[in-house]
């Protein structure tokens, strides 16, 4: 029961800071546009929902850690990701480029 809790807790505070990011901060959502910031090293944090396909995720996370950027894997689906951030579609992937904190 405590450990259900503390996930639903990391979860909304989690989806806090995404909203907030989206309200003041720089990010890109989407594949395409997430590998080009890691091969330009303008990505800080890249979040991959947990659907995302394996052959892509494997490739998000390879360009990752070549570019030295840390990798969240987003606890829900892509519906899920997309509705965190604030949008009406789904988000595989999006990297945050400038916190804005």
């Amino acid at each position: 029961m405590v450990a259900a809790k503390k996930t639903k807790k990391t979860h909304e505070s989690i989806n806090n800071r995404l909203a907030l990011v989206m309200k003041s901060g720089k990010y890109t959502l989407g594949y395409k546009t997430v590998l080009k910031s890691l091969r330009n090293s303008k990505g800080k944090l890249i979040i991959i929902s947990n659907n995302c396909p394996p052959l892509r995720k494997s490739e998000i996370e390879y360009y990752a850690m070549l570019a030295k950027v840390g990798v969240h894997h987003y606890n829900g689906n892509n519906v899920d990701l997309g509705t965190a951030c604030g949008k009406y579609f789904r988000v595989c992937c999006l990297s945050i480029i400038d916190p804005g904190i």
